[in-house]
């Protein structure tokens, strides 16, 4: 007996001698009293995937990470340093949020451009509990080295030289796909440094894919309209001087997800499939199990505890070439009890299309949605109304444009918001992270109306600039915007934001705040109207919505009390440069 417990020490101290401690199984059912291992508790990460900072960037190493697990993460802030092929390049953050897990240490090399390298959640979510998407599950299970079923690559081989391969860029840290609008460029044109190759809708905006090489474009790859994702290649450019007719397609590329299975591969019978395993799984991995005739004791599962995932289904069927199973055939006429048609499916015409149309949702739209009913659900908006007499501002326009001076009523309300921004700066603040922030720079966002949704370019230092300076900025601004040329830093920001419906004959309205900022002003259009002694005078009504947790009611209307002051008695807002020209010595 005793001989036996020393051979099952040496056995266990042999086991566990390169280990710290060893791991204690603990039972199924005490898992998730003990661990953090329930779906419900464990939160999704946002992906953070190696951005493309060169056109011809396909692996880049991660010098140094600036933010640790656990760090709080700010639009704008530096999150690593990456070198491409070209030099040493900081990634920054757009979005706000939390690092909570670093995937790729510093020091990796030859990360393949769209590799997952980090994940980020919401600032109010706990970062210690994150796990992976299930879209990550999928890559890393179809990427992971099989010695039963090796995974295809996912790049084409080296090109040969003189032809480089060009793969599609993540101009945002937070881009995973994108859509190619337009090609700027055709097969067979000359490329120089600086030329835009393509517009790409990402999800932010719609952006000019430039290209910092001289070449040939030798081969489209990816049509217009095409979502793709990041690090899949769309084009073959060739060196000047080549034929580029010659130019090598890639003979292996990342592939499009196909919306039919392929019927090459014939569906399992039902009667081959493997006894179920008692794993548990959702309504949708048992959807997909009827879909495609498949047993859950044929996929192992990832999920914890004993859990079948969607990624793991999906994986299975990608690499088993898997087809859907035929529908089961309708019954016979006369085994089921007739029934009369509702006023729904007698309403459209037999033979006839339906007059229903489903409309996609742009990358752009998708977001803009998310984070106005983010800032709705969770910012407590307040809202205080002015009607301003706007009667001398007409009147000082009119002689304006007398002087060949054009500027139009919403360059006064830019101007006058400024300056009573100036005057109280408790309305030009930030509130992140549970802090009120004070911004000594006066930087104004105008909504402008787009094909692709809402957007808020930015008229910086606007204290500083006069009435015919915010004029020509906002007319460029507005140019670019709805032509998709915005750059990010040129929309990204601002500490106050103006949406004016007045040339759309809205008379009154309310705007959603645009967090991180803590208000917007709503401008209506100008209406005439009879005074108290019967005369007639022109009106216009401001809205502002507020954030109450940064803005009290008597700071809102103290703001809109200077506002209303200085467009009813404009002439200091066409000569108030000196009143600018001191703000701007304060503000440095």
């Amino acid at each position: 007996m005793a001989h036996m417990i020393r051979s099952r020490l040496v056995l266990l101290s042999l086991k566990y001698t390169n280990h710290v401690a060893p791991r204690i199984p603990v039972p199924l059912k005490c898992q998730r009293l003990c661990f953090r291992t329930s779906s419900i508790l464990d939160v999704t990460g946002k992906e953070l995937l190696m951005p493309s900072l060169s056109p011809t960037m396909e692996s880049g190493t991660i010098v140094k990470w600036f933010k640790k697990e656990g760090d709080t993460i700010s639009p704008g802030d530096a999150i690593a340093d990456i070198q491409t092929d070209k030099a040493v390049v900081t990634m920054e953050f757009d979005d706000e949020g939390v690092m909570a897990k670093i995937i790729v240490p510093e020091g990796t090399k030859d990360i393949k451009v769209g590799t997952l390298i980090a994940l980020t959640v919401e600032a109010d979510e706990d970062w210690k509990t994150v796990e992976m998407p299930d879209s990550s599950s999928a890559q890393a299970s179809s990427a992971a080295p099989s010695s039963a079923e090796p995974s295809p690559p996912v790049t084409s081989a080296e090109p040969p030289p003189g032809q480089q391969n060009i793969a599609m860029p993540a101009l945002s840290p937070t881009m995973t796909t994108g859509t190619i609008m337009k090609w700027l460029k055709k097969e067979g044109d000359e490329i120089e440094p600086g030329d835009s190759l393509a517009d790409i809708q990402t999800d932010k905006a719609v952006m000019s894919f430039e290209m910092d090489e001289e070449g040939v474009l030798a081969k489209i790859l990816v049509p217009e309209g095409s979502q793709v994702e990041v690090g899949q290649l769309i084009a073959v450019i060739v060196e000047k001087g080549m034929d580029w007719k010659q130019a090598v397609a890639p003979t292996s590329a990342k592939p499009a997800p196909s919306a039919a299975p392929s019927s090459a591969q014939p569906a399992a019978p039902a009667d081959a499939k493997p006894p179920s395993s008692g794993q548990v799984y959702g309504l949708a991995v048992k959807r997909l199990l009827e879909e495609y005739n498949l047993s859950s004791g044929s996929i192992k599962g990832t999920g914890r505890p004993n859990r079948l995932l969607k990624s793991d289904v999906l994986a299975y069927i990608q690499a088993h070439n898997v087809q859907k199973v035929t529908p089961k055939s309708a019954p016979a006429p006369g085994t089921v009890k007739a029934r009369s048609p509702s006023p729904e499916e007698t309403s459209v015409p037999v033979g006839r299309p339906s007059p229903y149309e489903d409309i996609e949702v742009s990358n752009i739209r998708a977001v803009i949605a998310k984070r106005l009913g983010e800032s709705k659900r969770t910012i407590p908006h307040s809202y205080a109304v002015v009607d301003i007499n706007i009667g001398k501002l007409v009147e000082l326009r009119g002689k304006l444009k007398t002087e060949a001076i054009s500027v139009s009523i919403n360059d006064f309300v830019v101007k006058a918001v400024a300056h009573a921004l100036v005057e109280c700066p408790d309305i030009n603040t930030l509130y992140q992270n549970g802090q009120i922030v004070r911004v000594p720079k006066v930087d104004v966002s105008v909504a402008v109306a787009t094909k692709t949704g809402l957007i808020t370019p930015i008229v910086f230092d606007t204290a500083t600039k006069s009435l015919s300076d915010i004029s020509k900025n906002i007319r460029e601004l507005a140019e670019k915007a709805k032509n998709g040329k915005l750059k990010p830093h040129e929309f990204q920001g601002g500490t106050f934001t103006i949406s004016n419906l007045g040339m759309f004959g809205i008379k009154k309205f309310s705007a959603i705040i645009n967090p991180p900022q803590t208000a917007v002003l709503a401008v209506g259009s100008g209406r005439e109207e009879l005074d108290s002694s019967l005369m007639k005078v022109t009106k216009m009504t401001t809205t502002l919505s507020y954030d109450r947790r940064a803005i009290d009611e008597d700071q809102a209307a103290e703001f809109l009390a200077i506002l209303r002051a200085m467009l009813e008695d404009p002439a200091f807002l066409a000569a108030g440069r000196m009143q600018a020209l001191r703000y701007k010595r304060d503000a440095y």
